[in-house]
């Protein structure tokens, strides 16, 4: 029994003759195929491609040996360098930590001014801030502190108190009704004393104020002065410092729908504000509070809690 190949089996060979097939222009064999007139050749594996992948199974061998590599059920198999990845991980954020502090500390104290007038610092530092509103703040007052239902806005210059930084600063400090002793308290009343036809008309009034000057002597004019104006000023424009939203502009918390301001009238509203002093710093509280200043203020970027 003969072990000798059929030449007509050979990849490119004629059927009949046995003969190979060579492409004329490159020289090479044929594999016999043929794809809609563009002959298939029998080419040698690209030499470059087999470097390639005797390169990388040798890295791969040799930083099996030297760099951490195979799990060890709760280890590692640690490697002949010994690295490890947590301690430089904590080793670069102690170098991070230490290259901030110079400039850190400056805002552990309350001299506002004096940081505010320092255009290098600020320049250095409201990038961080900006991060820090990202992380704490982002969530409920918006990427840009332009607020949502239920949250003031912060980029503008109506306050629910102040926008001095040290009065920003005491909000986040301590709070808007939370659990600290030295919390601020705002708390919008339940009018369901009121007759329902009155709750009808100061509902209409206050939700038209945003749109021009209102009759402050039409007897809805008199509900508002009697009943709103000890907190959200003569003419709804807020600012007195209690806590207590404009209702003249888009500064308001929850919206000015009457439907809204109705419901507002019937069930009060008490919303909340945590204290961040357990979980910031001072300096990056004070940080913070710099960086709500500058959202309001035109063609600068910043943001934190009012």
């Amino acid at each position: 029994m003969s072990n000798t190949t059929d030449p007509r089996q050979l990849p490119g060979a004629d059927a009949e003759t046995g003969e190979r097939e060579v492409d004329p222009v490159t020289g090479y064999d044929t594999t016999g195929h043929d794809w809609a007139g563009i002959t298939e050749l029998n080419t040698a594996f690209p030499k470059i491609v087999i470097w390639a992948l005797v390169i990388t199974h040798l890295y791969a061998v040799i930083a099996w040996i030297l760099l951490p590599a195979w799990p060890t059920g709760d280890s590692y198999t640690p490697g002949l360098l010994g690295l490890d990845q947590g301690e430089q991980a904590i080793e670069g954020f102690r170098n991070l930590a230490d290259s901030r502090q110079n400039w850190v500390s400056r805002f552990e104290g309350e001299e506002f001014a004096a940081l505010q007038s320092d255009d290098t610092l600020m320049a250095v530092a409201m990038p961080a801030a900006a991060r820090l509103f990202d992380d704490n703040c982002a969530a409920c007052h918006g990427t840009k502190g332009q607020g949502g239902p239920g949250f003031p806005v912060l980029s503008d210059d109506t306050w629910l108190w102040s926008g001095e930084a040290s009065d920003i600063a005491e909000t986040l400090r301590y709070g808007i009704n939370s659990d600290h002793p030295d919390t601020r308290f705002a708390e919008m009343p339940v009018f369901d004393w009121m007759e329902p036809s009155d709750q009808t008309a100061l509902a209409e009034f206050v939700a038209d104020l945003p749109n021009g000057p209102a009759d402050f002597d039409s007897p809805a004019g008199v509900l508002f002065t009697d009943n709103c104006s000890s907190c959200h000023g003569d003419t709804g424009a807020g600012g007195l410092g209690v806590g207590a939203p404009s209702l003249i502009d888009d500064s308001v918390i929850y919206g000015q729908s009457v439907d809204i301001v109705m419901d507002t009238l019937q069930h009060g509203r008490n919303g909340v504000m945590p204290a961040w002093s357990d979980r910031l710093s001072d300096a990056q509280i004070n940080l913070l509070a710099l960086y709500v200043v500058q959202l309001g203020e035109p063609g600068k970027d910043g943001g934190a809690a009012q």
